[in-house]
């Protein structure tokens, strides 16, 4: 008997789902979501097919950080030339752009590649509780 492995047409439709990320803490609302973007909750799960789902999260601008990484955690920008490396508090992020942060660590959760990059385009992140997708009908995810 041979194994069945999915093709990119077996891949079933993909549904939208919305986290609210208020006072959860960033590392584990981050995961939930990278794991439902790889379509790793699933049974068809194929680490080279995009078999994941669509994801809100909302109220991302209300998440918390454990320990003292507001004051000590550091986000890296450089534009490539001599002197060009920004650096950027976690706190300051947070205030700015609340969902920078969160794409920023989910972003570091998914793969590097083609792949990672079409997952990570079906994150949805907004700062406050309101979002655009109502006609997708998007189920709530308790974690």
């Amino acid at each position: 008997m041979k194994t069945w492995v999915p093709k990119k047409d077996d891949v079933v439709e993909k549904k939208w789902f919305v986290i609210d990320a208020k006072d959860k803490v960033l590392g584990r609302v981050a995961v939930e979501a990278a794991r439902m973007l790889r379509g790793k909750n699933k049974p068809q799960f194929t680490p080279y097919a995009d078999a994941g789902d669509f994801v809100v999260v909302i109220n991302a601008a209300k998440v918390r950080l454990t320990g003292k990484k507001l004051e000590q955690k550091m986000y890296y920008r450089y534009s490539g030339y001599q002197g060009g490396l920004k650096v950027t508090q976690a706190s300051t992020l947070l205030k700015a752009k609340p969902e920078r942060l969160f794409w920023l660590a989910v972003r570091g959760m998914l793969p590097k590649n083609t792949l990672g990059r079409a997952q990570l385009k079906k994150l949805k992140v907004y700062a406050g509780d309101t979002h655009p997708h109502a006609a997708q009908k998007p189920e709530a995810y308790q974690l």
